[in-house]
């Protein structure tokens, strides 16, 4: 138990040290973007979800990203990613950084709902906040990672709400860059108790949620676009884990990148900005230009 608290704690810290990332990017004296904060995008039963939204200068539209918190599916607020979302609205891109509903009170698959509701909303909202719907991407770390990488490789009908009507928007993505990320539960050993407030068991107990929330199950050859970065002395979330996810999306030929920060641990890899860099330019690639492919 003493374990698992202290992998709790420090997922939930990464989110702290995530503003940092700001400086990367040089700050105008009039900022290129303007924010609306707390815009509702779903209600639950717990209560309302919002977003905050930063949305470039200019007549649009733009390419939107989805920011997701990390904090161990437990922890952590919108707020905490907010350098990463000015950092994607400075660089030309809608950003709007989401609240989700929190373990162990809510449990999986409650967070992926939330993120798919999100960007739906976003689709949804596309013409108020300048976005090109076609050119939605999800940025992630640590349990944001793991969220934004398993709402890129899934197709919508693998998770649905049952509030959701079937013509509803699309949650696919087009691109996912996924930092820190924990991408396949499955080889925990069987009687791991690290994930069972998350998960609602071990995995002997829940097997079946084990596969549903490891994104690696889920990879097939029309997943979206997809880039990792990890740190490369990171003892919290193994290295293997997403690179096990990048080699089964080469062999699926999906384009994929990954980028190890040499010698960072888990709240190192974060304020890497070389890693942030290399993952605007393939956001870049993949989003500004030609309309995004997708499922």
């Amino acid at each position: 138990m003493q374990r698992q608290n202290h992998w709790r704690f420090l997922l939930g810290f990464v989110a702290t040290v995530a503003a940092s990332w700001s400086a990367v990017m040089a700050v105008a004296a009039e900022e290129p973007y303007q924010v609306v904060r707390d815009q509702v995008y779903v209600e639950r039963d717990s209560g309302p979800l919002a977003t905050d939204v930063y949305t470039p200068r200019g007549d649009g539209p733009f390419p939107a990203m989805i920011v997701v918190h990390g904090g161990a599916w437990a922890s952590g607020t919108r707020e905490q990613l907010a350098g990463i979302a000015q950092g994607f609205a400075r660089a030309g891109y809608t950003s709007a950084a989401i609240s989700y509903r929190l373990a162990p009170q809510q449990q999986f698959p409650a967070q992926i709902y939330d993120c798919q509701a999100a960007v739906r909303w976003l689709r949804s909202h596309a013409a108020k906040y300048k976005v090109d719907p076609d050119r939605i991407g999800g940025f992630g770390y640590s349990a944001g990672g793991h969220l934004v990488a398993l709402l890129g490789a899934m197709d919508d009908d693998d998770f649905r709400d049952a509030g959701v009507p079937a013509n509803a928007p699309s949650a696919r993505l087009q691109v996912v860059i996924a930092g820190g990320a924990p991408c396949d539960f499955r080889v925990l050993p069987a009687d791991s108790q690290r994930l069972a407030y998350w998960l609602g068991g071990t995995p002997a107990e829940k097997p079946d949620a084990y596969e549903r929330a490891s994104p690696t199950s889920y990879v097939t050859s029309d997943d979206p676009p997809m880039f990792f970065f990890h740190g490369g002395g990171d003892n919290l979330v193994p290295i293997r884990s997403p690179r096990r996810m990048v080699e089964r999306l080469k062999g699926a030929g999906v384009p994929v990148e990954f980028y190890e920060v040499p010698s960072a641990g888990h709240l190192g890899a974060i304020v890497d900005a070389k890693a942030l860099q290399h993952a605007v330019a393939f956001a870049d690639r993949h989003l500004k230009g030609a309309a995004a492919n997708g499922k």
